[in-house]
């Protein structure tokens, strides 16, 4: 198992050995790389450094277009994520769109406390809202872990809904030949396995669908 890495020096020297080794493999692996990128997935995940998502996915460099903040987090006045999302969409032409959360996740817990925390209260807000959404819900968990368990899931689902919201996403989504999918996801940290939440747009927004001009039509 590779030790703890503590100094900055070390990213070098691992940068270095890394590099080497590709190169060990296939003299041309970097030339390649330079030539573009063509990924398949935009994955959309937190910022823990807990959640190595191209490493527990397998994925090479180049598969994968990847936006991350804290509790991933898709907020329609955020030009950063609006940016990824148009850029992968509309220019990369990505298949498969990931929010993927975790359990155990600070954003999320700090979002349940009622006390301040500074300047990412207001990011924490948007996770507020989805409390707000699903209180019932929420509520009803009597046990404080498996609330937060929840709400990371709910989170999660609610995420990935701002995507579909979004009108560029949507016409991505109405393209016959090619549609774009949508999926949201949980990691968990204590067994380094994925959860799919097997999210159903079309049943999400059948009865109010039509308010953020949803559809395949």
């Amino acid at each position: 198992m590779r030790s703890k890495i503590t100094t900055y020096e070390e990213l070098f020297e691992n940068n270095r050995q890394w590099a080497a080794e590709n190169l060990r493999k296939d003299p041309k692996y970097f030339e390649k790389m330079a030539r573009g990128q063509k990924p398949h997935f935009l994955l959309i995940s937190c910022s823990d450094s807990r959640v190595p998502i191209t490493g527990i996915t397998g994925v090479a460099p180049g598969d994968m277009f990847v936006h991350r903040n804290v509790a991933n987090v898709v907020d329609h006045t955020d030009m950063n994520v609006l940016s990824v999302l148009q850029y992968s969409v509309e220019v990369l032409k990505v298949q498969h769109i990931i929010v993927c959360g975790h359990y155990n996740c600070g954003g999320v817990a700090a979002s349940m406390e009622s006390k301040p925390h500074g300047l990412i209260d207001n990011w924490l807000r948007n996770i507020r809202d989805v409390y707000r959404l699903h209180y019932r819900e929420l509520d009803a968990i009597s046990d404080p872990e498996q609330r937060r368990r929840r709400l990371v899931e709910l989170n999660v689902i609610e995420q990935a809904y701002n995507v579909a919201k979004i009108s560029f996403v949507q016409n991505a989504i109405r393209r016959a030949h090619k549609p774009l999918e949508i999926h949201g996801w949980v990691y968990e940290i204590r067994t380094g396995l994925i959860k799919d939440l097997e999210i159903d747009l079309e049943t999400a927004y059948a009865e109010h669908g039509h308010i953020y001009e949803m559809g395949t039509s």
